[in-house]
């Protein structure tokens, strides 16, 4: 089970979420059979998504981040309920590049891509979503979040994503966090964040060995801080068998019979967990009797 942590300066000029989702992400890793990039690149999606998506008060709001860079991954889509939870996909799981030579760092931004767009959704249950997308700045996702937020919200923030893929390559850590700058911020807060970031501990390393809390702790150094909430987060897909046979009923005649012909069973397996399922023609038809 991960964990959203999320604080505020006392005078009320930043604030912070923490992310710790080990779980949620090997979690993903396992459904998707994710080779080490692409475990990192979902992982990082997916932290990014919950945090953004904590955020929204509607209970049945979602929030969908999708990054199209032009890189060998793909599409890259992570969503968000406003709890937190997560799912989603790569479009080629099977992708792996090597390693940096610069730093033996896994390629994210080579597998993203840079050439293309982030495209931020948020779903509150009216008529249309709320849809913003801005160029990528990476396709390492975290700055390219960075430079979402400040643009479409035009304030500052700063979001560091890591996945600490173990040997075996199952994943050690992963978490992250977003700090934003709150209207009227002095220039000092602004100098002291920026400072506490470049001279921060690897953020897979504080999260492998101290826990979301000492992120925090680095982050807001020399700010007086305190804590706003936290609550549990987990890898979740709210796929059902009464979904699927809705969908499928929303076919055309000509689709379903092509569909339908021989008689057998329609087996759909859903692309963001590892359920199967074997619908029946004759269960489609009845409901659209």
């Amino acid at each position: 089970m991960g964990e959203i942590i999320r604080a505020v300066t006392d005078e009320g000029t930043a604030k912070i979420s923490v992310i710790t989702a080990r779980d949620a992400v090997e979690r993903a890793r396992q459904i998707h059979s994710l080779r080490p990039t692409g475990t990192a690149a979902m992982g990082r999606a997916l932290c990014g998504a919950a945090m953004m998506g904590e955020w929204m008060k509607e209970d049945e709001a979602e929030l969908s981040l999708r990054l199209n860079g032009g890189g060998p991954l793909g599409t890259v889509l992570a969503i968000s309920d406003s709890q937190g939870n997560v799912r989603g996909y790569v479009e080629n799981p099977e992708v792996d590049l090597p390693v940096r030579e610069s730093d033996g760092k896994l390629d994210v931004g080579g597998a993203v891509g840079k050439n293309g767009l982030l495209t931020v959704s948020r779903d509150i249950g009216l008529r249309e979503p709320y849809t913003g997308s801005t160029e990528l700045v990476s396709g390492e996702i975290g700055e390219d979040l960075a430079a979402y937020l400040t643009e479409s919200e035009q304030l500052g923030a700063a979001c560091g994503l890591g996945v600490l893929v173990d040997t075996d390559c199952t994943v050690r850590a992963a978490g992250g966090f977003i700090v934003q700058l709150l209207p009227f911020a002095p220039d000092e807060t602004v100098e002291r964040l920026e400072e506490n970031i470049f001279m921060m501990d690897q953020l897979t390393t504080i999260l492998a060995e101290d826990g979301a809390e000492e992120v925090i702790a680095q982050v807001l150094r020399g700010l007086p801080w305190h804590y706003t909430g936290r609550h549990p987060m987990e890898y979740r897909c709210f796929c059902s068998r009464e979904k699927v046979v809705g969908a499928l009923q929303t076919l055309s005649d000509a689709d379903l019979d092509e569909l339908t012909r021989d008689g057998k069973t329609v087996e759909v397996t859903c692309r963001f967990c590892d359920a199967v399922y074997e619908i029946a023609p004759e269960e489609i038809r009845r409901g659209r009797e």
